[in-house]
């Protein structure tokens, strides 16, 4: 870490603790593996950095999120170098800590094998979860949390599918959520007004819902029970109108990489393409759209905009 006090930190928990990526790779076993945990944006320049001090035989990792064909490009540079270079896309978050990691694993079978260890180590293990019907003759490593997907750029192509779907169940648990925050709508004054669609029958849309109390009942048997649905009702358990957050949502790249990649195979996404356009619209990026369709709408019939509640 280049934080001398985050080392320190760690050291007291007995790791073992370096001052440079030089000391560091000279405190390690041969093959060595130095492991990359850092932003998409600076995994080049880290690996620009630890090269000089690899030798051939040795494993580089990237363990963030980064786009798999750079996985591909990074491994083709280093292998005239002698260096095997594995993607690992590592889900579970903050609470990896505690759960353990969920790994998609893409590089050399040789490489991985060596590493099979920690990989074991690091995942979250079969634990309490039922096994598969039907896997009692297949077994393998993806029944412990963790998976050889593939040769290099494997393991974060299927991570970035599995963060595009994240980013379509997020947006569907948000949406029904708003549906039910509003189904009070008919308890509500409405302006009458050639700008304003009619509410018809308001009496049916008179519940005060308590999202807090559904988010729970839904965790509990549901057809749509899941981890982030439980985050969700942590969420709302700790700030039930959630007015600790502004809700500009944004998105590190993966959705953006997985509707190019749907693009690329003529795959259709529509979920998952609608989920990623909302996190631009959070964001205010559809602001200067919607101030021109505004402003069409004034040009062809003189609809003068209304001003926000």
């Amino acid at each position: 870490d280049v934080s001398p006090k985050a080392v320190a930190d760690l050291t007291r928990e007995k790791a073992v603790g370096a001052s440079s990526l030089a000391d560091l790779v000279r405190k390690l076993n041969k093959p060595r593996a130095v492991w990359l945990m850092v932003p998409a944006a600076v995994v080049d320049k880290s690996i620009e950095d630890v090269v000089p001090h690899l030798e051939p035989g040795d494993i580089l990792i990237d363990g963030g999120n980064s786009y798999y064909v750079d996985d591909i490009r990074r491994a083709q540079e280093l292998a005239p170098k002698g260096i095997n270079y594995m993607d690992v896309g590592t889900s579970g978050g903050v609470w990896g800590l505690e759960r353990g990691y969920c790994m998609m694993i893409g590089g050399p079978e040789a490489a991985v094998r060596h590493l099979d260890p920690i990989f074991k180590t690091l995942a979250p293990g079969a634990g309490n979860i039922p096994r598969t019907p039907g896997r009692e003759n297949i077994g393998g490593t993806a029944e412990l949390g963790y998976l050889h997907c593939g040769g290099n750029g494997a393991g974060h192509f299927v991570k970035m599918v599995h963060n595009g779907i994240e980013y379509g169940i997020m947006a569907a648990y948000a949406e029904g959520m708003s549906i039910l925050r509003h189904a009070n709508v008919g308890e509500q004054q409405h302006a009458v007004d050639a700008e304003t669609t009619p509410l018809r029958n308001p009496e049916l849309y008179r519940y005060d819902l308590n999202l807090r109390d559904i988010a729970e009942v839904w965790r509990r048997g549901s057809v749509i029970a899941s981890w982030l649905l439980d985050l969700t009702a942590t969420a709302l358990t700790k700030d039930p109108a959630l007015e600790t957050f502004a809700g500009r949502v944004s998105d590190s790249g993966e959705g953006r990489w997985t509707i190019k990649a749907a693009i690329d195979a003529a795959v259709p996404v529509p979920v998952l393409s609608t989920a990623l356009y909302e996190r631009f619209s959070s964001r205010g990026e559809a602001q200067f759209g919607d101030k021109l369709l505004s402003a069409m709408r004034y040009e062809f019939g003189g609809h003068v905009e209304k001003s926000a509640p």
